[in-house]
């Protein structure tokens, strides 16, 4: 069963202000988390139940609740702005 995914407006914005080149390759990969909510290259942040999908310099930081089947995306940013 695909997951459903679900932008916070936070998140939204933080897409809405990036470069339209980059946007596309963020939402590509974010589209495929439907299917494989930990693609090779995501990791389990420490100290959280979150995860961050790197793509580049930009950071995707993402929960996801199995009973749910639901992948909320609650920031998406640089690498050096994203964490804060």
């Amino acid at each position: 069963m695909p997951y459903r995914i679900f932008i916070k407006r936070s998140a939204e914005k933080e897409l809405d202000r990036l470069p339209a080149s980059i946007r596309e390759r963020i939402v590509g990969r974010v589209v495929n988390l439907e299917d494989h909510p930990r693609p090779p290259g995501s990791k389990k942040l420490q100290g959280e139940e979150s995860y961050r999908l790197r793509i580049g310099n930009y950071r995707v930081l993402y929960t996801i609740d199995n009973e749910q089947h639901l992948i909320t995306i609650y920031a998406v940013g640089h690498r050096r702005e994203v964490y804060r």
